[in-house]
């Protein structure tokens, strides 16, 4: 297998996957390989009746739901890969995902991600002493990027003139700038000030760690999940979406309560840097000054 696996990696990496999780995936990928190995089974030959035991003896180890769908999702897209190389004639993971765990696609109302209430985000933020881990969140819920964006920003991103972010470009991102309002900005120029003092490494990143470094994909995770435990909006022994709170849920956030304060779904497409599939989007451009007079109109104030 570890050739198909290698293959499957660098196709990954030629479709634009981000660097940072084909760790994850690789790692799921050998615990397959280990079991399938362990009782003589070719990774070709896998068939919904494998996966079934598969899944039952991943549930006898005590892992959680969440990792079990994690596995089954990095195996869904490595037959996906068999399916389109020609090397099986179908994906099998699909039909087994859809029967077994019912989260998959599913959008009912036992399933929602969490989201939280504006009062709710002011005490999430508010609750945090340290100021860079106040910036981090603030920035994640005021302008809706992704965890991977926020840690790939350098100091030199924030105009601190205009209020706004550049973001790096990624195969996901259409619309790159971003805006902050007065009291995102108070925080993050805030936090520069104590930066220029850890930073001893001389780290372009916007934000760093206690050693001088980028911050990690799993240091925003802490970040956002202690501060909502912190308040009671993270429950971390719970399997259902509703009670537990990730970095992500702040772009939920973002995005449910601009719409609420009555902003057009095409400006809220641009601010999350959605693709704009339809014609007439592609066709209608957006002045960024009057982008940035409906954020600074919708965008909520959490008294940070």
């Amino acid at each position: 297998m570890d050739s198909l696996m290698e293959r499957f990696l660098q196709d990954c990496n030629t479709r634009g996957m981000s660097p940072r999780t084909l760790p994850g995936y690789k790692s799921a990928l050998k615990m397959f390989d280990l079991y399938l190995n362990q009782r003589g089974i070719e990774v070709l030959a896998v068939d919904r009746d494998v996966l079934r035991r598969f899944l039952e003896h991943s549930r006898g180890r005590g892992l959680s739901p969440r990792t079990i769908e994690l596995f089954f999702s990095v195996l869904s897209s490595f037959y996906e890969y068999l399916a389109y190389e020609g090397m099986v004639s179908a994906n099998p993971v699909l039909v087994v995902r859809k029967r077994y765990l019912r989260r998959y696609k599913d959008n009912g109302d036992g399933h929602e991600r969490q989201l939280i209430s504006v009062d709710d985000m002011a005490r999430l933020i508010n609750s945090e002493i340290d100021i860079r881990n106040r910036a981090i969140i603030a920035l994640l819920a005021k302008t809706g990027m992704r965890r991977n964006e926020l840690m790939s920003l350098d100091a030199s991103d924030f105009d601190q003139v205009e209020n706004k972010i550049r973001l790096k470009p990624t195969p996901k991102r259409t619309n790159r700038t971003l805006f902050i309002d007065d009291e995102t900005a108070f925080i993050l120029r805030r936090w520069l000030r104590v930066r220029e003092g850890m930073n001893r490494k001389r780290s372009p990143a916007l934000f760093i760690s206690t050693h001088g470094n980028r911050i990690s994909r799993n240091d925003v995770y802490q970040v956002v999940v202690k501060a909502a435990k912190r308040v009671g909006l993270h429950d971390p022994k719970s399997d259902r979406m509703e009670d537990r709170f990730s970095p992500h849920c702040c772009r939920h956030w973002f995005t449910t309560h601009l719409r609420r304060a009555g902003m057009r779904r095409e400006f809220i497409q641009e601010l999350r840097g959605d693709a704009r599939r339809e014609a007439i989007d592609i066709y209608d451009h957006i002045d960024l000054m009057e982008l940035k007079e409906a954020y600074l109109a919708c965008i909520p104030q959490l008294g940070i």
